[in-house]
Formats: structure tokens, sequence, C-alpha cells
């Protein structure tokens, strides 16, 4: 095999890490979708809600840090689940540079809807505890390391 053919092994689908990720994550995802349309929210959404459920409030630069998600993918979201009386934001009293999310009493009280959706959607996943921590320690690792590069 010559060095060009060698090269051009490496834009063989096949031998991508990149692909099973995106396509295992995009299948999980999809495992969300009827629960999460039972309570009205997109994937992106619950994300959000997981975090505000474990911090009550938070400035939107670390929310959007602790989600690897940008201001452009955020403010919509925030939005939209202010809209439905999910959360509040506000200008930071201290700097009003900073806006805060706070979770409101609607949005606590769907945390006991959204209880069961883990348990579901890990049912589907069939790995022992032991498989699923060691992929969750290796995705963190790959995240960690490629935000290293940043």
């Amino acid at each position: 095999m010559s060095v060009k053919e060698e090269a051009y092994e490496s834009l063989k689908l096949g031998n991508q890490l990149c692909f099973p990720l995106y396509a295992c994550s995009k299948e999980i995802i999809r495992k969300y979708k009827p629960f999460l349309d039972a309570l009205d929210l997109t994937y992106t959404q619950y994300i959000v809600m997981m975090v505000m459920w474990e911090k009550k409030r938070v400035n939107v630069k670390t929310l959007g840090e602790n989600l690897f998600l940008d201001s452009g993918t955020l403010t919509p979201v925030l939005k939209k689940l202010e809209s439905k009386g999910y959360i509040k934001r506000d200008r930071s009293e201290k700097d009003e540079r900073n806006l805060v999310v706070t979770l409101t009493d609607d949005g606590e009280a769907l945390k006991d809807k959204a209880v069961n959706i883990p348990q579901k959607v890990g049912s589907c996943v069939c790995l022992s505890m032991e498989e699923y921590k060691t992929l969750y320690d290796l995705l963190y690792k790959i995240i960690g390391k490629v935000k290293e590069t940043d």
C-alpha cells in the first residue's frame, strides 16, 4: 500500500472514533425523546434542567461551561424554559454583565416527573455497572484531552 493509500485509510468511516461517538449519542438521545416529549422538553432543555435541579441558581457562563454549550445555543433554550415557567433569568445584583438563572417552583416540580428517565433510558444501553463506569470515565477523559488542545 502506498503512502497516499495509507493516508486515505484514515478517511474511511470505519476508522473514525468520531463516528461511533456521534451515532451512539444520536441513538441514545433518540431513546430520550418519548420521555422528554411527555414533559414537553427537548434534550438540550432537559440537560439544562438537570444542572438547574442540582444547582438551583447559576450564572449563564457557568451553565454553558457545565454543558459545553456556547451562549448562542444556550440563550434560546433558556428563553424557552423561562417561557414555560421553569427558570427565571435576572441580571446579577453584583455585576449587571452577568445573567443569573434561577430554578422556579414549577421547575423544581418538574424534577418529580423526570426522576425515572435516566433509569428508563439506561435500561436500553445494557452495560454492566463496571462497563458503564469505564465508558463514562473514558468519555470524560476524551473531553478533557480535547479541551486541553483548544
